[in-house]
């Protein structure tokens, strides 16, 4: 298996937040929960800062409901939650026409439900030639289901990172990393020790 060894390019990322609804939120313990959306917005507003495209969806939305309203008021404005009929987003080819339209070719995914569309949808992208990153501790499952997702991402060759090491590679270096400190007002979010 191949395995790639260079860092996350922040000019060649997309930032996909996968179902983050309230719904699939309530089956986590509230502590999880609350971790999984701040880090899931503060990625967005980092996305954000960076110039990152991102890629929302939520799962049958007239069903499920909408993305969270935290998570909805991270991301940019344009980015409106794609409905999602399928587990794994490269199954629905609007959704990857989206991806593809920003003519970016690493996926950074975090999101809901880590052994379920967080999944399938990373080992998709990676099917279409997509380089794929999961934020493992910007996603999460009901019982041992991340445990689970976690395992079978890595065995597949997925890149796990974590959200204090993907903003590092994303800033690269200490004059962009204390730019963004100064300038973007942003914070981090509790709990992250980045400094």
């Amino acid at each position: 298996m191949h395995t790639v060894t260079t860092l996350l390019d922040a000019d060649d990322s997309l930032f996909v937040v996968i179902d983050v609804q309230d719904k699939f939120l309530q089956r986590l313990d509230q502590d999880t929960a609350d971790k999984v959306v701040e880090r899931i917005c503060w990625l967005a507003q980092v996305a954000n800062w960076l110039d990152i495209p991102t890629i929302v969806t939520a799962e049958e939305v007239d069903v499920v409901g909408p993305t969270n309203e935290k998570v909805r008021s991270c991301v940019a404005a344009e980015s409106q939650d794609l409905n999602k009929v399928v587990f794994g987003l490269a199954g629905q080819r609007d959704i990857l026409q989206k991806a593809n339209d920003t003519e970016r070719k690493t996926a950074v995914l975090a999101g809901l439900e880590t052994d379920v569309c967080v999944l399938q949808s990373a080992l998709g992208l990676a099917g279409e030639g997509f380089r794929v990153a999961v934020v493992s501790d910007a996603c999460a499952s009901p019982q041992r289901g991340h445990e689970h997702g976690l395992a079978r991402l890595r065995d597949a060759g997925i890149t796990l990172v974590s959200t204090k090491g993907l903003f590092f590679e994303w800033v690269r270096d200490l004059e962009t990393c204390h730019t963004f400190f100064r300038a973007s007002g942003i914070g981090t979010p509790e709990g992250l020790y980045i400094g």
